[in-house]
C-alpha cells in the first residue's frame, strides 16, 4: 500500500460540544529492497552467419517490484563471454551484433548479462544468454500466387484487410517479411511481419497487380497478387438471385469451389458469352451451415435478366450444378406460407457497403458487403 488518508476529528467539552475535521495523509515511501527480474530467466537465441552488423537477435525483458524511481530505466552490462566485442547491447535490452559472424568460426557464445536499477542502492540481477551461430539461408522463400476479389457498392469502399500473403521458407529460423512497391502504398499496403495485404478506401473500379516480395534476408522472391475491384450497380440488387449451399464454410467455398462453379454456372444461365456474371455477395446462414450466394447476370446490352428467367435456367441445369457443390435451394425473390398466412410476401435485399466481410484463403481471397434480408406481407 503506497498511502493512508485518515480524517482525523477533535471534539472539545463544551455544551454543546464543537468539532473539526482535519485530512491526514500518510505517504509510505519505497525502499530499493527489490532486484530486477529476467523473464524468463535466461535465454537462448540464434543468429545466422553473414548477417549485417547490428543485427538484432535478442530482447532482454526485465521488471522490478520496486515503485517506479527505484526501478526502470535499467543499466544493462555485458559482463563475460564478450571479450572480442562480438555483441553490443543498448540501453533497452536489445541485444545486436557488432560483427559479421562465421559458422566455421565459432558456433556457439554465452553471455553473462547484468541489469541494474535506478534504486539507491542500486540492485542488481544477471542472466546468461546462449547464443548459436547456425549457417545462412540455403532455401529461397516460397509463396503462393494471390487472387483478391473485393466487391462494393459504387465508390463506397471503406478500406481494410483484403487478404494474406501465405509463404513458407525451408530455413527453419529465416524470418520472412513482406514489402510491396513505394508507387502503389497510396492505394494499399502490406504488413512487413505478417503478409496481410490492406486495401486504403476508395479504391475504382478495376484490375491491379501488386509488386509484392518477399524476403528471408538474404533472397528476395516476387509475389503475383493481383486484385479485382468491381462496383455494384443499385440495378443488380433489384434482380438477384439466391442460391443456397449445404454445409460448406464461407472460406471452403472460395477456396475449393467458387472457381468451378462459377464456370458451371455461367454456362447453365448466360445466353449470349457476352452476358456477365456477377457474384454480389457470399455469407453464411444464422444458425446453421449452409451458405448463401448471391448473384445477378448482365445482358450484353446493359439490363440485366430477371429473377424468374434466372430461377427457370437454374432448375433446369440443377442437377449438372450440384456435380460441383451441393445445393440446398433456389431462393426466388417471392415467397408464400412465411407468416403470412396464405398471403404473399414479398423479399427485399439491401446492402451494408461499410460492414465488408473478407474471406481469405491461400490461393483465393473473396471481399464483398454484408446483406440483410427483408420480408413484408402483401396483403
Amino acid at each position: 500500500i503506497s498511502g493512508y488518508s485518515l480524517v482525523v476529528q477533535a471534539r472539545d467539552s463544551g455544551t454543546p460540544p464543537l468539532s473539526s475535521s482535519v485530512t491526514v495523509s500518510v505517504d509510505i515511501s519505497d525502499v530499493n529492497d527489490n532486484s530486477p527480474v529476467f523473464t524468463p530467466a535466461n535465454y537462448t537465441a540464434v543468429i545466422q552467419e553473414n548477417k549485417p552488423v547490428g543485427t538484432s537477435i535478442l530482447q532482454l525483458v526485465v521488471t522490478d517490484k520496486d515503485s517506479f524511481h527505484n526501478g526502470p530505466p535499467f543499466t544493462f552490462t555485458i559482463l563475460t563471454g564478450n571479450e572480442e566485442e562480438e555483441f553490443t547491447l543498448d540501453p533497452h535490452g536489445v541485444l545486436r551484433s557488432a560483427v559479421i559472424f562465421k559458422h566455421m568460426v565459432s558456433t556457439e557464445y554465452v553471455l553473462c548479462v547484468q541489469a541494474k536499477d535506478s534504486g539507491k542502492p542500486q540492485q542488481v540481477s544477471h542472466t546468461y544468454v546462449q547464443v548459436r551461430v547456425i549457417e545462412e539461408s540455403i532455401h529461397k522463400p516460397t509463396a503462393i500466387p494471390l487472387e483478391i476479389f473485393i466487391v462494393t457498392m459504387e465508390d463506397d469502399f471503406p478500406g481494410g484487410v483484403i487478404g494474406k500473403i501465405h509463404a513458407t521458407d525451408q530455413d527453419v529460423y529465416d524470418v520472412l517479411t513482406y514489402t510491396l512497391k513505394s508507387e502503389q502504398k497510396s492505394l494499399f499496403k502490406v504488413n512487413s511481419h505478417d503478409g496481410k495485404i490492406i486495401a486504403l478506401g476508395g479504391l475504382d473500379n478495376g484490375k491491379y497487380v501488386l509488386n509484392v516480395s518477399v524476403s528471408d534476408g538474404r533472397f528476395q522472391v516476387p509475389i503475383d497478387v493481383v486484385v479485382h475491384v468491381e462496383q455494384l450497380l443499385q440495378e443488380m440488387l433489384q434482380n438477384t438471385v439466391t442460391i443456397r449451399f449445404e454445409n460448406v464454410s464461407p472460406e471452403d467455398f472460395v477456396g475449393l469451389h467458387m472457381h468451378g462453379f462459377r464456370r458451371t454456372l455461367r454456362n447453365a444461365v448466360l445466353s449470349q458469352k457476352q452476358d456477365s456474371l456477377h457474384i454480389i455477395s457470399i455469407q453464411p446462414v444464422a444458425g446453421s451451415s449452409q451458405l448463401d450466394m448471391l448473384f445477378a447476370v448482365q445482358m450484353h446490352s446493359g439490363g440485366f435478366y430477371k429473377p424468374a428467367y434466372l430461377i427457370q435456367k437454374l432448375t433446369n441445369a440443377r442437377r449438372h450444378l450440384e456435380n460441383v457443390i451441393r445445393i440446398s435451394a433456389i431462393l426466388e425473390k417471392n415467397c408464400s406460407g412465411l407468416d403470412c398466412q396464405e398471403q404473399h410476401c414479398e423479399q427485399s435485399l439491401s446492402i451494408d457497403s461499410h460492414s465488408l466481410m473478407t474471406y481469405s484463403t491461400a490461393r483465393i481471397s473473396f471481399v464483398c458487403p454484408r446483406f440483410y434480408r427483408n420480408v413484408r406481407c402483401m396483403c
